[in-house]
């Protein structure tokens, strides 16, 4: 996961004066509304169902508002069709793109994928194309400076973490899917900050980019992850952590 940490943390801090809530709350009330409808509504059996209403609170969005995104999932609320897609490419320099998305017109939004990959210097693939390179583990982001290695690696392997990385600025935790909400517990309880947490695809290996490509390639995940449909973006790019503070200054 090399490399991604760091753009995950960038973003994290931008998002304090992010713009685009709107689109920032349509997209949480699409997870919320998928995650309801793959799981089932109750949140104590459905961790990525929990997940995203925690994000939705988080970007305080009214309770109102996920109350009703997780009912038109489980279909307590008529008229309204999302249905989940995953669509796969290759950006610059050959990153593997693993895209999940919620969407209530397919041939829009695949248009739309395609538009930005062939603009930022890739290509939209085949289903299967990529996701052989990807595993899915609990994935949790947090600040090299906000905790002592060792305390950290403590409290999240009693708590059933498989790994911890670093990777620049940031310690990465890995997890098993079904251990990830404990590993989140175990931070809370500590008050340690988590700079970005979720259910990801894991690449199995990295793609280091510089220059040309890694500008491109950061151009093309802020097009895809801005994209009110594409509800996660993950891909196996390395880039300098200062070749992406200055891409998104």
């Amino acid at each position: 996961m090399s490399g991604h940490s760091k753009w995950h943390s960038i973003k994290h801090k931008k998002a304090a004066t992010d713009a685009k809530r709107g689109k920032a709350f349509t997209a949480l009330i699409k997870e919320v509304t998928v995650a309801a409808r793959i799981g089932g509504g109750d949140l104590e059996f459905n961790p990525r169902l929990r997940l995203a209403v925690d994000r939705a609170k988080a970007a305080n969005m009214p309770k109102d508002n996920i109350e009703r995104a997780i009912k038109k999932g489980t279909g307590e609320l008529e008229g309204y069709n999302i249905e989940e897609i995953h669509y796969e490419g290759y950006g610059p320099g050959g990153v593997a793109v693993f895209i999940e998305a919620a969407t209530d017109n397919k041939n829009r939004t695949v248009s739309e994928v395609r538009h930005f990959f062939s603009k930022y210097g890739g290509n939209l693939g085949e289903s299967g194309s990529v996701n052989w390179m990807f595993d899915k583990r609990g994935y949790i982001v947090v600040s090299r400076e906000s905790v002592d290695e060792d305390a950290l690696m403590e409290t999240v392997l009693e708590a059933g973490a498989d790994d911890i990385t670093e990777d620049g600025s940031n310690w990465e935790i890995f997890t098993a899917p079904d251990a990830f909400q404990s590993v989140r517990e175990a931070l809370s309880q500590k008050t340690i900050d988590v700079v970005a947490e979720e259910i990801a695809m894991i690449p199995q290996t990295s793609v280091k980019l510089e220059g040309k490509q890694a500008k491109q390639m950061l151009k093309l995940m802020e097009s895809l992850e801005d994209h009110e449909d594409l509800v996660n973006v993950w891909a196996n790019f390395d880039i300098d952590e200062k070749e992406i503070e200055a891409a998104m200054s």
